[in-house]
């Protein structure tokens, strides 16, 4: 099952891909929540399911032919975005670096998502502006010290993730919050592939282009903490919550460190592409 938000930014309808079609759920039902992160906070993932059972009931004025609406950040009100760093050894490598003992863990404000499609502003003041991608999983009830075996039990799904960076200030900076939060610099989507369609998140191909030009290649078993031990790890101090996004690192082929370095400017396009998940867009503005 896939859950998207839809409509304009500030404004996004939670929905569920059927078909062709995008299904508004408020248009259905008012009784659901107006946000993805709702329906995971009530646990209601159930009854949009049985609703997709029965998607030739849906009327017309309910649906929304996909491509015709944009997609907004598949969880658009998030508490909390966690990003890990040198989660894959092969991008630990490229920066003449080790995999790191410990898990490395930043933040990115909320002001950093962005939909499918969107443009997203080159940050002012700003002369290395590199890209990433990620699987983000997210959470689909709080958890609190979780034990590892019980872990995929509080996920409700994953999506693809770009990890847009600033690097001069994140050079400059002992802390990364500001290289890492610029306005847009987290596109997060196109939807949101609920856990039962995705049986090993370790097993995916993992991809991005740069104006059509492959720029990373992997596959997600190769990193170094998985889904299930971040679950585990991260709940341990902190409460997670429905809707929280967790972003698993990215894998070789950055720009910082390719000879010589390749920085994103206005105009170029990023494609995100993970195995199972769809293809994520945006554009530098």
């Amino acid at each position: 099952m896939q859950l998207v938000s839809f409509g304009p930014p500030g404004e996004e309808r939670p929905g569920v891909i059927a078909g062709d079609d995008i299904v508004d759920l408020l248009a259905v039902s008012h009784d659901f929540p107006d946000s993805v992160r709702g329906i995971l906070a009530q646990d209601r993932l159930d009854e949009v399911a049985a609703l997709l059972a029965r998607a030739q009931a849906i009327p017309a004025a309910a649906r929304h032919r996909t491509g015709s609406v944009r997609l907004g950040p598949a969880i658009t009100n998030p508490s909390k975005i966690i990003c890990l760093g040198l989660n894959y050894a092969d991008h630990a490598i490229e920066q003449g670096k080790t995999a790191p003992d410990y898990p490395m863990m930043f933040a990115k404000g909320p002001n950093s998502l962005a939909g499918d499609g969107d443009v997203t502003p080159y940050p002012r003041g700003v002369e290395q502006y590199d890209y990433e991608v990620e699987l983000a999983f997210v959470m689909g009830a709080r958890a609190r010290r979780v034990a590892q075996a019980d872990a995929y039990r509080y996920v409700a799904g994953y999506a693809v993730f770009m990890d847009l960076s600033a690097r001069d200030l994140q050079a400059k900076e002992k802390q990364w919050f500001r290289a890492k939060s610029t306005d847009g610099s987290g596109p997060l989507g196109p939807w949101l592939t609920t856990r039962d369609d995705v049986p090993d998140p370790h097993a995916l191909d993992i991809s991005l282009t740069l104006n059509g030009t492959t720029m990373q290649s992997s596959r997600t078993d190769r990193m170094s903490y998985t889904v299930d031990f971040l679950v585990h790890h991260i709940s341990q101090t902190a409460t997670l919550e429905p809707g929280d996004v967790i972003a698993t690192g990215t894998p070789a082929g950055v720009g910082m460190y390719r000879k010589p370095p390749v920085f994103l400017k206005p105009g170029d396009r990023l494609v995100a592409t993970i195995e199972r998940l769809g293809s994520l867009s945006c554009t530098i503005g």
